[in-house]
């Protein structure tokens, strides 16, 4: 979720800090500094010899004997070691799965006795560690109240994955609880994972909650990962790491086997280098699911190849609006933005401008009340289930005060309370903020589309990356795209749109809900048209 906004537009408002600058950082990590890096400029290592492969190079190389899945997740394995654990130390990566190269030489196998399961077959995929897999790993959401538990079975998706033939490489870091924990907290930092770093500038954020997967795709630390988003957090990590993010349509991936927030705004979602290879692994993951009903919603709507739409010439006589309050001020992304703009026109887009942004902050305030109503009732649910050593949302509250000094160390646990204060699902306030928040987010998008025959409406995704500051928690950037697809619970697309001194910024494309095909096409166009996707350069700080 992406906390800051409710910081700044939410009942928390006054407890934001707001900044329009790139100050500099130091170190925001202190338990981690590497002593070497306050003076070294780059931390770049060795070429990688998978340096940015995509899906399909990766399969040709399969195809061709060059390289199986078993020497694939042998160099990524090692590229952790080098990057994750050693060097910059991005702390990106929980854990391993011990099972991988085992899963790797049966599918080499199958593709020796001629069966190939797909395009993600014997490709090295990371997951989020909110998200269940029913092996030797853990699913704890980075909290210490929750390391040892390890589920019974695989979440849908992960599901789906092993089906497709995805070798599950391993977990990666997030914001604690998805970062709804704290009103002070820093995005990319667990208890159980410590702070992940901004692979562009280490002392900078990932951003959260999905901080770990979009940095580790960043980093070529795998071929593809997937993270999960409430409010912002795939779309605003994957920004923040020059990537590739997409939350898709609530509804169109199960949400069974993860660690909940909301069942109205949750959803898992790609985060890759390029357009093409978050349409592959979107595919792969879509399917109805008994145990999460509202992916009944998505029967005949469901793609499993989200590729057909992907052409060079997809913008061609289509219509774009552009929210408005991200193209006037002095914010440094702006400029980029405005370049973006030509590049859409050039390619034979008509842009108009809209007003998103202001209707929608009116009720981010609604938004923050369904989300404590829905993540008390949720993660209630999950405990009561899991193999987990606590059991309720009240457990948890109480393990982290009984553990105080390594539960929380920098910031404390306000919302997790203000969770466990509030009601059942059946409460008036509940109703009433949740009819509130998703009839506004979906009136003013719809309306906006209709009335101005859109295809798809854009924004900047997010600001360039903040400082990490564990001692004072995060802070605004002045720009943040994600609420009203998110409060909606429609397709929100980001594709990098190029760099602030030196730290990505990335264009949002949203759509009508299962639109995906159609913003993936948008996005693809924008991307092959553009190419900003830059490999990060692992500097130590700004200055």
């Amino acid at each position: 979720m992406n906390r800051r906004i409710f910081l700044r537009n939410g009942s928390l408002a006054g407890l934001a800090l707001s900044t329009l600058s790139l100050s500099a950082c130091g170190s925001g990590a202190p338990e981690q500094k590497d002593a070497a890096a306050a003076d070294t400029p780059s931390r770049k290592p060795e070429k990688f010899e998978l340096d940015e492969l995509t899906i399909n190079e990766l399969q040709d190389k399969m195809r061709s004997g060059a390289y199986t899945a078993r020497a694939l997740t042998e160099h990524y394995l090692k590229r952790i070691e080098a990057i994750d654990k050693g060097g910059p130390q991005l702390h990106s990566v929980i854990e391993l799965n011990p099972d991988a190269l085992t899963i790797a030489d049966s599918l080499d196998q199958e593709r020796k006795n001629g069966k190939v399961r797909g395009p993600l077959h014997g490709i090295p995929v990371l997951i989020k560690d909110n998200i269940d897999s029913g092996d030797k790993m853990m699913t704890t959401a980075g909290a210490l109240a929750l390391v040892g538990h390890k589920a019974t079975k695989d979440a849908f998706i992960v599901k789906k994955l092993r089906d497709a033939g995805a070798v599950l490489l391993g977990k990666t870091n997030l914001s604690e609880w998805a970062n709804f924990r704290s009103t002070h907290s820093t995005s990319g930092w667990s208890g159980r994972g410590g702070q992940t770093k901004n692979a562009y500038v280490l002392d900078r954020t990932p951003s959260g909650s999905s901080a770990g997967s979009g940095v580790a795709v960043s980093a070529n630390l795998c071929a593809v990962a997937i993270g999960t988003e409430t409010d912002g957090s795939v779309v605003s990590p994957s920004s923040s790491s020059g990537i590739v993010g997409l939350k898709p349509t609530v509804g169109l991936l199960s949400r069974s086997g993860i660690i909940p927030i909301s069942a109205t705004q949750d959803t898992a979602g790609p985060m890759t280098r390029t357009v093409r290879d978050a349409a592959i692994l979107l595919g792969a993951l879509t399917g109805v699911d008994p145990e999460d009903a509202i992916t009944k919603e998505s029967t005949g709507k469901a793609q499993t190849d989200y590729t057909k739409l992907l052409t060079n010439n997809a913008l061609q006589g289509k219509r774009i609006g552009v929210e408005k309050s991200h193209v006037q001020g002095n914010h440094q992304a702006i400029p980029v933005f405005k370049k973006a703009l030509e590049l859409l026109k050039s390619q034979g887009a008509t842009v108009v401008e809209v007003d998103i942004v202001k209707p929608i902050s009116a009720i981010g305030e609604a938004e923050f009340t369904v989300l404590l109503y829905e993540f008390k009732d949720g993660v209630n649910k999950y405990l009561a289930t899991a193999n987990a050593p606590v059991k309720t949302l009240a457990d948890v509250i109480a393990f982290n005060q009984k553990n105080e000094p390594k539960a929380m160390p920098y910031f404390k646990q306000e919302i997790l309370e203000m969770a466990e204060k509030k009601g059942d699902l059946k409460s008036k306030e509940y109703q009433q903020a949740l009819q509130k928040e998703v009839s506004t987010a979906r009136r003013v998008l719809d309306n906006a589309m209709k009335d101005n025959k859109l295809d798809a409406i854009i924004g900047i995704t997010s600001g360039p990356a903040a400082c990490i500051d564990l001692i004072n928690g995060d802070y605004s950037t002045g720009l943040d795209f994600s609420t009203p697809a998110a409060i909606a619970g429609y397709p929100h697309l980001t594709v990098p749109m190029g760099q602030v001194y030196g730290l990505p910024v990335g264009i949002s494309f949203v759509g009508r809900a299962y639109q995906e095909a159609e913003i993936l096409a948008l996005g693809y166009a924008y991307e092959q048209a553009s190419k900003h996707r830059t490999a990060p350069t692992f500097r130590a700080t700004f200055i």
